[in-house]
């Protein structure tokens, strides 16, 4: 794929066309009056001929737009501009960070008006980069993980780290070279590129991490001042050896608390003061880094004089004696020194000692011997120990004691922490955070493509070095037992680094007091502009209030926000506990820049095109799995932890819907999951394990373009408990041309419906020339491959009986067919607008299921899933299954199904009736006529105009009598009062020669109104299944019936209609379900 190239204007005319460009580009703008019409100055001088495609008089007429001068193309100019227009707003491209942006206007503008060059790499991205990846974890912990883990271990320990660091600096220089770097610092540039949703995950987790590493930098360096400097500052003393941990932890608080303020007031007053000031802590850096290699480069021809105490094998604390021996020589002979008076119970010779104290020699050892010593060899294996171990040296003899005592006070050198692999592992990675530093510049980078990458990796590469150089280092010059000794007790209270450290270790002590104080300060000025910017981007609502400040952008609310949560930090008073927490959250944000960066490559993503010549997938994809593994070794419980908070985040953007759409490039994999489980769903239909309603929800929708049974949406929500598809469909008719604009607003009022009924599902809407057939074009196309519906759900047609709406009646019924067709599953819901709500609930009753004939088992399922709903009760009320006819042996299924999905209260009640004795007498039995009625019915309503008066009077509609005649016999079974409608052979005849000679067609309609010995029998089946059904369901909240089939003749669809009404008549709920024509309930696990 060519990612150079080069866009050559097209000449208009050859001979001075482009002194015609350049004059419109000179004096745009329309040309009035007799301008129009003079030859233009540019060019041959002749005047411009006339477009041939439009009108030369209309053209004089109107306003001439320069630059429009192509007709083909005159509409569509107006939305879209001319490529000329593009590439020259492009050319002058400016990309303000949102987020702080009273302050980028301010800043730039200071920089238009002092005209000052951009930084290079080396000022603007390395050196930043330098100072941040370097700071206390180097002088106050490296020395101890050493010694605890090995030269071997330790050197593992950094190369993982460093290498983590190093991928993630290749994706981010991928993300880098991606396009045109915003103004905004590394938040901005990676949330752009990845999306609102993973943009605010990692923004959140580098603020995290970054607030909680200004805790972590306070908490150093109150530990330099109040155990190498000033000592005596501390507020809390030690009243034994026992609590001196203790006081320290509450010492570390006061004082913590005390700096956090002070360095928060002193980035809210004076933050340009802090900026100015990085140049000095960075030479702090410098300097103590030149001091340590100073210092190793002496130990090899002058090692310095730092004597060690050890008592058999056991190090000893310096702080409380000086002479390191038992006895000393003085006028009298000897004596006993300080340090027999610490294991001794006197100063006499003659006095009770410590056992160890009596068995073993006092020797004294150099703590830094030098490189060419040979105690490389001694520290390369790792030394391990549990907390309040005594620190010992490996390979030294010592007489053992049996069942030893260990009183406090005695001046062991004991171990604060237990030590293990992976505590270490969290402990050191914040030495090695840091490299978004340079990155935070980038709006003040002369080239940032070219800065960010160079400078961020070649500083990774300088600081690896320097921490891979000093674990060796320290390993080949300083003594294991003093390289354990974290607080430098045995050295008289030094610090390790700085002894071995040339000239002076008040260099080391000095230089890492001012860079840790320096690293909190710009922790606290770099979080709450990062927090800021999150709340300005608006992808996190309840965040926005911090993203006020002041009038010159400063963030006061996020400076609090960022001074509480540091707060937290410091009142857990420990180095060691603090920074594996910080530590999460950095891997956190560095897991999510290289998971993003490999699934935009590995989906091929058309706006992912990086030019780092060094980046492959493969190598964010290696740094994902490196940092998903340092999380788990660091801490499993911490990684859960973060994981969760992150996750937390990223659903909650994704819930609440980002208000900017980045076009991020993660969409792509839901895009292609989604391709590929559609492939997958296409290889054949699903097995009936598998089989759930996938439902297409037909909606009618009125004038205004509101669907008119909301319930509808509401009954599909509380039937999704087996969580399949649902489609929601409707039909505009007219054509798309005119209708576009209504069918985007019909589209709206039922995605705004589903939300409100929270019904999960697409919508598809079709106009069509007719409602039918539009209704047959979305049952038959709806979907996508293998996601079809396999159920469709409609509401019965109340107006059906009007005169005045012929076709609604004859659509339903052609829907139906068209379902049976497509061996579709058919769901019709009568009296919808009684179904309850999503917020009602079922008040205890049933949900009787009438199980007329076996097809597929669709009114067995139904019962369930609605019962997994919390209308349907969730286990409240009962099913109650009712039959007639038996179906072959599926009956036998029906205890065993119930029994399987645990439903509560539910029955099997076989209902005996005879419902096919009366039918075998063809006309002189109980008929009921309503569907011929019916129909005659509506042909006297056309011809009522004409006369025809005396047919309706002979037949009328019985609908509403037959109805009270049922609830009557349902109130008082002892008193039936039964509506008897008996038709004989010659009231037949005598009825359909009655109009004979009216009319040709009358006698024709009539004719056609036969009821044969087939309408007989259903009608007559259908007035006694009501009956039966009404006095066994008429309480029920829900009532599921068989939907019979159409007839397979067009004749009988108005019977077809009367059956249906009166099978369901009398009652309130009425599911009628009608199979697709294959089993999708199974017996089988």
């Amino acid at each position: 794929m060519p990612t150079n190239f080069t866009v050559v204007p097209v000449e208009a005319r050859a001979d001075g066309g482009g002194d015609d460009a350049a004059e419109r580009t000179e004096a745009p703008g329309p040309p009035e009056g007799p301008e129009l019409d003079s030859p233009s100055p540019a060019g041959d001088g002749n005047p411009r001929e006339n477009i041939p495609f439009v009108n030369s008089v209309e053209v004089e007429k109107e306003v001439f737009f320069e630059g429009k001068n192509m007709a083909l193309f005159e509409e569509e100019m107006d939305s879209n501009p001319m490529v000329s227009s593009l590439l020259n707003k492009l050319a002058n491209y400016t990309n303000l960070s949102q987020g702080v942006v009273e302050h980028e206007e301010a800043e730039d503008s200071r920089r238009r008006e002092a005209q000052t060059p951009r930084m290079g790499t080396f000022i603007g991205v390395y050196l930043p980069c330098l100072q941040n990846i370097l700071g206390v974890i180097l002088f106050l912990r490296l020395t101890w993980i050493v010694g605890a883990a090995g030269v071997l271990e330790s050197f593992l320990i950094v190369a993982m780290c460093c290498s983590c660091t190093l991928l993630t600096a290749i994706s981010m220089s991928a993300i880098a070279t991606n396009g045109v770097v915003p103004a905004g610092g590394s938040y901005y540039m990676i949330s752009r590129a990845l999306g609102p949703e993973f943009g605010g995950a990692v923004g959140l987790c580098f603020y995290l991490g970054t607030t909680f590493a200004g805790a972590m930098y306070i908490l150093g360096t109150i530990e330099i001042f109040l155990t190498y400097i000033s000592p005596s500052a501390a507020i809390f003393q030690a009243e034994g050896a026992a609590g001196e941990a203790a006081a320290m932890l509450n010492n570390m608080r006061v004082y913590g608390t005390c700096t956090l303020a002070l360095m928060a007031v002193v980035v809210f007053v004076g933050v340009k003061y802090v900026n100015k000031l990085a140049l000095v802590f960075l030479a702090c850096v410098v300097l103590s880094i030149l001091a340590i290699y100073a210092g190793v480069i002496k130990t090899a021809f002058d090692p310095p004089d730092i004597p060690v105490c050890l008592l058999g094998n056991r190090t000893l604390s310096r702080r409380s004696f000086d002479v390191c021996a038992k006895l000393h020589a003085d006028s009298n002979g000897s004596a006993t020194t300080t340090l027999w008076g610490l294991f001794c119970n006197g100063s006499q010779p003659s006095a009770t000692c410590d056992e160890y104290f009596a068995q073993n020699n006092v020797t004294e050892i150099q703590g830094i011997p030098g490189v060419a010593s040979g105690v490389f060899l001694e520290n390369l294996w790792s030394a391990y120990a549990h907390k309040g171990s005594y620190v010992e040296k490996q390979g030294m003899p010592t007489a053992s004691v049996l069942e030893e005592s260990r009183a406090s006070g005695l001046p062991y050198v004991l171990t604060d922490i237990t030590t293990y692999f992976t505590l270490l592992v969290g402990i050191y990675f914040p030495s090695v955070t840091g490299i978004m530093a340079g990155s935070n510049r980038s709006g003040d980078l002369k080239d940032a493509q070219k800065s960010i990458p160079t400078g961020t990796i070649l500083a990774i590469v300088t600081t690896s070095f320097i921490y891979l150089s000093c674990v060796v280092l320290f390993g080949a010059c300083i003594e294991g037992v003093v390289l354990r000794d974290k607080f430098g007790e045995a050295l008289q209270g030094n610090l390790v680094i700085g002894m071995l450290a040339w000239p002076s270790p008040w260099v080391i002590v000095i230089g890492s007091f001012f860079s840790t104080c320096g690293a909190g300060l710009q922790s606290l000025t770099g979080a709450p502009r990062l927090l800021q910017a999150i709340a300005r981007d608006g992808i996190i609502p309840f965040l926005q209030v911090f993203g006020h400040g002041k009038a010159n952008g400063e963030p006061t609310w996020a400076l609090l926000l960022t001074a509480l949560i540091c707060e937290m930090g410091v009142l857990i008073a420990s180095l060691d506990s603090v920074a594996p927490i910080l530590s999460m959250f950095f891997l956190m944000c560095y897991l999510f820049v290289n998971l993003a960066c490999a699934v935009q490559t590995l989906l091929r993503t058309p706006n992912w095109r990086p030019r780092f010549k060094y980046y492959h997938w493969t190598l964010s994809f290696l740094g994902m799995s490196l940092c998903l593994a340092l999380m788990f070794i660091c801490s499993w419980y911490y990684a859960l932890i973060a994981m969760l908070i992150a996750g937390c985040i990223y659903k909650y953007i994704e819930f609440r819907g980002a208000e900017k759409e980045w076009g991020d490039g993660i969409r792509g994999l839901s895009l292609n999951a989604a391709r590929y489980a559609l492939l997958r769903v296409e290889h054949g239909p699903p097995h009936t394990k598998n089989w759930r309603p996938q439902v297409l929800v037909l909606l009618n929708l009125d004038a205004e373009q509101r669907v008119k049974h909301p319930r509808l949406l509401s009954f599909t929500s509380q039937l999704k408990a087996g969580k399949g598809l649902t489609i929601v469909g409707s039909v505009l008719e007219g054509t798309y041309l005119d209708k576009h604009l209504e069918a985007q607003q019909a589209e709206e009022n039922i995605r705004s419906l589903m939300g409100a009924e929270k019904t999960k599902g697409f919508c598809q809407l079709v106009v069509s020339s007719n409602l039918r057939d539009g209704t047959s074009h979305l049952v038959q196309s709806a979907g996508l491959g293998g996601m079809k519906h396999n159920t469709v759900l409609m509401a019965w047609p109340a107006s059906w009986k009007q005169v005045d709406n012929p076709f609604s009646w004859r659509n339903f019924i052609d829907t139906v067919r068209d379902t049976t067709a497509a061996q579709q599953a058919l769901l019709v819901a009568k009296n919808v607008d009684l179904f309850p709500q999503n917020q009602e609930r079922f008040g205890g009753g049933s949900i009787d299921v009438w199980w007329i004939v076996h097809d597929g088992g669709m009114l067995m399922l139904l019962p369930f899933l609605l019962r997994q709903h919390k209308v349907g009760g969730r286990g409240g009320g009962s099913i109650d299954v009712w039959w007639i006819v038996h179906d072959g042996g599926t009956l036998m299924l029906l205890p065993f199904l119930l029994r399987q999905h645990k439903v509560g209260g539910s029955r099997l009640v076989p209902v005996e009736s005879s419902l096919g004795d009366a039918a075998q007498s063809s006309w002189q039995s109980n008929l009921p006529t309503r569907m011929s009625e019916r129909a005659e019915f509506l042909n006297v309503g056309q011809d009522r105009k004409a006369g025809g008066d005396r047919e309706a009077q002979l037949i009328h509609d019985r609908n509403t009598a037959s109805h009270s005649a049922v609830a009557a016999r349902t109130r008082a079974p002892s008193s039936p009062d039964k509506v008897q409608m008996t038709w004989t052979r010659e009231k037949l005849i005598a009825e359909k020669y009655k109009n004979k000679d009216t009319s040709m067609s009358g006698f024709k309609d009539l004719f056609s109104l036969k009821p044969d010995q087939s309408n007989v029998r259903r009608m007559h089946t259908a007035v006694k299944l009501n009956e039966v059904v009404l006095s066994k369901s008429q309480d029920a909240q829900l009532v599921l019936l068989n939907m019979p089939g159409p007839p397979r003749s067009r004749q009988g669809d108005e019977n077809y209609m009367e059956f249906l009404e009166v099978l369901t008549e009398g009652l309130n709920r009425v599911l009628l379900v009608r199979g697709g024509g294959r089993e999708v309930i199974t017996i089988y696990s």
